[in-house]
């Protein structure tokens, strides 16, 4: 389990968002005239975050727009729904395919199975960023969308989001920018003095971004926003029905019903942290990430991919199985996630692991130690899996077992 808040969780911000969620816990936004209080929490919560990602900016052309959305999923499905039929009315494709680098979160794969739009996933550079020439190779007439991330969710990289920007505004296409993990990071980040290239509405071509609350915003679980540069785009993206016996129905999001616990939960966690919150998180956590990099680096049988942006280092080795090493933590309670292409692992850094970062390498070390002396996969382990669908060639059949084991654990 991931969690991004610190602390008991009965007390400080966790005590705090749960007696928001419990207080709106019966509240629906889609009856917005008889919950009025939460619709203006989303609208304010969209507004704060849209100032954090360049609203205020003045190349954003001051019309950014968007809702509050169940995860990071649902935006970025909301985000190519409301693409496609923008590009089908504004060029009349009828045929729209996506281009993504293929570090880009799999919600874009779930978009193209569900909206009928062709994907092509694009291998990224030797920096692990989205390769830009490869990406306009496959740009054709049919293409409505790039995307970049901010920073990646494998690698904890950024995307050249400034060249991706000139690319789509030369081809008159959408880009959106995943800034799902780094959206409540990087503002911050930057205003602390860290390196970090531009990524939100004030690069000129980024038409939409998706943003997680729930993440590094410290929001209840539930929690995400979709914006949009302008209206034009956001307007594709609602469901509006005339001919139901019900009555005129228009909802914004995929669901229709919508919790507005989670809403007013999410409120509260902004309105309480503020930019001084934000600040002292991002610092601790990128502070944080600084020294497992750093610690990792001191292992001499491991090596870092890339080079990190942000709060997700991921690691590497040449010499023993990453995977082994990954179930021996998973053994003493670390639990990490597991990467392809190149096999590695890696840490989400967040302000759980602040007081227990000297326990990780200790048993990173150790971990490294125990698999080069007694190299095999441990019982029960995972490593056999990945090794095994790595080398796979048919991917068909990987998939076949991925769906089977779905079916047989929900």
């Amino acid at each position: 389990m991931l969690c991004y808040i610190g602390g008991s969780e009965s007390e400080g911000h966790f005590s705090l968002i749960n007696e928001a969620c419990s207080m709106f816990a019966h509240t629906n936004p889609l009856h917005l005239d008889v919950f009025p209080s939460v619709v203006r929490f989303e609208a304010e919560v969209v507004a704060m975050t849209a100032g954090l990602l360049g609203s205020k900016e003045k190349g954003s052309g001051g019309q950014i727009c968007g809702n509050m959305t169940s995860g990071g999923t649902e935006s970025i499905l909301l985000a190519m729904k409301s693409s496609r039929d923008y590009m089908k009315t504004k060029k009349g494709i009828t045929k729209p395919e996506i281009i993504i680098p293929e570090s880009a979160h799999s919600a874009y794969d779930k978009a193209a199975q569900y909206f009928n739009i062709k994907l092509w996933r694009v291998p990224i550079n030797k920096e692990f960023r989205a390769d830009v020439k490869a990406i306009k190779r496959h740009i054709n007439r049919n293409t409505i969308l790039i995307v970049g991330s901010a920073p990646g969710f494998p690698h904890g990289i950024i995307d050249p989001i400034q060249e991706l920007g000139e690319l789509a505004t030369s081809f008159g296409i959408c880009l959106h920018v995943d800034l799902c993990l780094g959206g409540f990071v990087l503002p911050f980040a930057r205003k602390l003095g860290y390196p970090i290239p531009p990524f939100d509405f004030s690069v000129k071509g980024v038409t939409s971004i998706s943003v997680d609350v729930h993440k590094y915003g410290l929001a209840p679980k539930g929690t995400s926003v979709v914006l949009y540069r302008n209206h034009d785009i956001r307007k594709h993206q609602f469901v509006a029905v005339t001919e139901w016996s019900g009555g005129l129905y228009v909802s914004p999001t995929i669901a229709g019903s919508r919790p507005g616990g989670l809403i007013a939960g999410a409120w509260a966690a902004m309105l309480s942290l503020g930019e001084e919150g934000y600040l002292d998180t991002t610092k601790r956590i990128m502070e944080v990430s600084k020294r497992i990099q750093k610690g990792i680096e001191e292992i001499p049988e491991l090596f870092i991919i890339g080079r990190p942006d942000m709060t997700i280092v991921a690691f590497g080795s040449e010499v023993v199985d990453i995977f082994e090493i990954n179930d021996v933590m998973s053994s003493k309670g670390w639990h990490l996630n597991a990467l392809q292409r190149p096999n590695s692992i890696h840490i989400c850094v967040t302000l759980q692991h602040e007081p227990i970062v000297e326990d990780f390498l200790r048993d990173l070390t150790e971990s490294v130690k125990t698999v080069k002396e007694n190299p095999g996969p441990i019982s029960g382990g995972l490593a056999p899996v990945y090794g095994a669908a790595g080398r796979m060639p048919d991917r068909g059949m990987v998939q076949e077992l991925l769906v089977n084991y779905m079916d047989s654990t929900c």
